[in-house]
């Protein structure tokens, strides 16, 4: 099969002919028709993940189950599947509670092994993992959930418990921050959206943010003060650097809720969070990583209603060869949507 193989950190992506994996017991291969290009993919390939070479990323996926290992009880050959970008062992007291996405052992496509810019890509423990993709929902919408709108599903409503009538700010308006922006509507929340990139702004006004500050005005928080007559109740940082966390974190009203998203790598592994202020205000301080298998019909549902369109925010669909040039510059884009890669191509 053709994959786009990762040999060095922060070296040149090649695609290149590999062998088609098999499928893993209590497993099963899926046959890749779409998965995103994602800012995550970039913090592998930097060496911002423990990762063995050679290595194929990508962990936003959907497609045909291909091949079924032994053990696998619920799947067949040809369901259309997607699936959470941290899957579970199946086994451990946090997957059987529905909580997979916190598992100790959990494997990671893209990460923990070959990910899904391939043909092909072997899934672990797929009883746990898979999610079937209602007919209504096209393979390019599927994929675009693994990572994005799920993982801003779960932040804003699982973690963050926004409600209808509350204000939200969320800072970074690439795809997890504008899939934020429509799930907040959605919820009925009024949304203050912040970015560097007067294009992702514009985009996030037309998805319905209320209001939008560019990055660059200077002191971001005093100005969402302003705008939402005393700060937000929630805040949500979608970029993951020590700026945008701490100006979510000043965005905030006393008492409010902020949910970190966005990775804060560092060489230490330690991040400047603004402790004192949360403490003074008594802010609740949340962490977000991603969703399980278990609560995507929820999600789903919405987008078979139309109520959720992520498929609006699909910018471009490329071939792997495309994705070999773009990954490396991820860093430094300012997309206003999401990049979807076709290995078919």
């Amino acid at each position: 099969m053709r994959a786009l193989v990762m040999d060095e950190i922060a070296g040149p992506l090649a695609v290149r002919e590999v062998p088609t994996p098999a499928a893993p017991r209590g497993g099963v291969v899926v046959e890749v028709r779409a998965t995103g290009l994602c800012r995550s993919d970039w913090h592998a390939w930097v060496g911002h993940d423990d990762i063995a070479l050679p290595h194929v990323p990508g962990h936003e996926l959907a497609g045909v189950v291909h091949a079924v290992g032994d053990g696998v009880e619920g799947w067949r050959v040809g369901d259309r599947v997607t699936v959470p970008f941290v899957c579970g062992c199946g086994r451990c007291v946090w997957c059987r509670q529905g909580d997979a996405q916190v598992c100790p052992h959990q494997q990671q496509p893209g990460f923990t092994h070959d990910g899904s810019f391939a043909e092909f890509v072997a899934l672990h423990a797929a009883d746990t993992n898979l999610v079937a993709i209602p007919d209504e929902v096209s393979f390019d919408a599927a994929a675009s959930l693994g990572c994005r709108f799920a993982t801003a599903f779960r932040a804003l409503t699982a973690r963050a418990r926004l409600t209808a009538g509350e204000w939200v700010t969320i800072v970074g308006a690439g795809g997890v921050g504008l899939s934020a922006v429509m799930i907040a509507k959605a919820l009925g929340a009024h949304v203050v959206a912040v970015d560097r990139s007067d294009r992702a702004l514009q985009t996030a006004t037309r998805l319905g943010a209320d209001h939008v500050v560019s990055a660059h005005e200077g002191d971001v928080p005093a100005r969402i003060h302003d705008l939402t007559g005393g700060g937000s109740h929630v805040s949500m940082d979608a970029v993951g650097a020590e700026q945008t966390c701490a100006d979510a974190v000043h965005s905030l009203r006393r008492r409010g809720r902020h949910v970190q998203v966005g990775l804060l790598p560092t060489d230490t592994g330690l991040s400047g969070v603004p402790m004192a202020h949360a403490i003074a205000w008594e802010l609740d301080l949340l962490g977000s990583h991603g969703m399980a298998a278990v609560d995507y019909p929820a999600m789903l549902a919405l987008i078979a209603r139309g109520a959720l369109r992520p498929q609006d925010l699909i910018e471009r669909v490329v071939t792997l060869d495309d994705a070999a040039t773009l990954l490396p510059a991820l860093a430094t884009a300012s997309p206003a949507g999401m990049t979807l890669i076709d290995p078919r191509r």
